[in-house]
């Protein structure tokens, strides 16, 4: 109801109370001649079942003069009525807008909270049937579909308003995995940075929440990553095993889910080096080739990463010390064995180190090595010294520090 509707409502029913008032008046004014003429009779208004005439001591009126004072005593009973009720509506009125519309809102709030709250289809198919036989009828859509206790009529604003609470209900609900899948991956990264005990809860926590999330490539690569930390902290052969074997599978399922995410690509590659030291061989050779292919497939989509170059040096300087009898296995099953020199590797190792300065303890000793195997024993040196100079914090660096023992004294470091 809008301010003017009020005020013409307001209006209109002061007028018509004029209008009664007025009639009141004249007849107060023809009562108070007609006792006047006739002392005999007044009006008791002492009764409790409202007004009456008696007559006392005076001529006795006529039988139609006193049923119309008994019509005007029932007026006035309800023109006083209706002026009380009027004050109630004046008073009523300026507050009247406000609780219509916190009807109205408590009614929208009911229908989202509530299972049933959508105004479906088959839901607006029917209330437009339920209207136009109401018209066919000589009924208004509202007392048809009353008929239950309630409204049930949408205009078209509440059906646009309900609209754009289901879109943004259901927009809710799709970010609404997205966002827990982001704090879930911002906890497991942190988690890979910590301690032993931190990498195995991270394990733990990814396999939860597989049944969840596990048709995300970003998941399933965190989860091949996360077997790699535990194979690395694993005491047993059997565990190491496991989780490599594990950790591979996952890895290619994370590649065939998105070929365009890297890190899926490295890896499935780390975990495929990994299971070199558990086959045999023909396998070991076989993944030599798919460790290659998925390390430059994730350079390739994210050529920054400095991680993927130290990797491919790793496998550059491996197949590079490739022993006589491997080769020619790897000729005999595939054909062609892989080719990479020394060289190779130091390109890759330098790669490193112009993306990420510093990168590991573990690059300055395989530039050291690759230095040294050239024969450029100054330049060994400084990567030994530089190596020396990184304290040792991962189990990676422990092994970088072994490495060194056996390094240094043979370039006279």
């Amino acid at each position: 109801m809008t301010q003017t509707d009020s005020k013409v409502l307001v209006l209109g029913a002061l007028a018509g109370v004029a209008g009664i008032s007025l009639a009141v008046v004249c007849y107060k004014g023809f009562k108070s001649r007609r006792r006047a003429s006739c002392p005999g009779f007044y009006i008791n208004r002492t009764s409790n079942h409202g007004s009456s005439l008696m007559l006392l001591d005076g001529p006795g009126l006529p039988h139609g003069q006193a049923e119309v004072l008994e019509r005007l005593e029932a007026l006035i009973k309800c023109v006083s009525e209706l002026k009380e009720e009027m004050k109630e509506l004046k008073c009523a009125l300026p507050t009247l807008q406000n609780q219509v519309r916190d009807h109205l809102r408590g009614r929208d709030e009911s229908r989202r909270v509530g299972p049933l709250h959508r105004t479906t289809p088959t839901r607006r198919k029917r209330t437009a049937g339920t209207i136009a036989g109401a018209r066919a009828e000589g009924r208004s859509s509202e007392e048809a579909e009353s008929e239950g206790g309630y409204i049930t009529a949408l205009t078209d604003s509440e059906e646009e308003e309900l609209s754009d609470a289901e879109e943004s209900d259901e927009e809710q609900r799709e970010e609404q995995p997205a966002d827990k899948l982001s704090v879930l991956l911002e906890r497991i990264d942190r988690l890979h940075q910590g301690s032993e005990f931190e990498k195995r809860e991270s394990l733990t926590v990814l396999l939860e929440q597989r049944a969840e999330f596990g048709q995300s490539s970003s998941f399933l690569w965190r989860l091949t990553r996360a077997y790699c930390d535990v194979h690395d902290i694993c005491s047993t052969l059997e565990e190491k095993k496991t989780c490599a074997e594990t950790g591979k599978k996952v890895g290619e399922e994370a590649v065939a889910l998105n070929p365009t995410c890297a890190e899926s690509h490295q890896w499935y590659a780390i975990m495929c080096g990994i299971m070199a030291d558990y086959d045999t061989i023909q396998n070991k050779i076989k993944n030599g080739y798919i460790f290659k292919s998925h390390l430059d497939k994730a350079i390739e989509l994210s050529p920054q990463d400095p991680l993927s170059y130290y990797l491919l040096g790793r496998w550059c300087y491996a197949v590079a010390q490739l022993s006589w009898i491997e080769r020619k296995v790897a000729t005999t099953l595939f054909g062609e064995p892989p080719s990479a020199t020394v060289e190779d590797a130091l390109k890759n190792f330098l790669k490193v180190e112009e993306i990420h300065p510093a990168y590991s303890k573990l690059n300055y000793v395989f530039l050291a090595k690759c230095y040294k195997d050239l024969g450029q024993r100054e330049q060994a040196r400084k990567m030994c010294e530089a190596a020396c100079s990184m304290s040792a914090v991962s189990k990676e660096d422990e092994e970088a520090q072994k490495e060194l023992d056996l390094l240094c004294p043979a370039l006279g470091v």
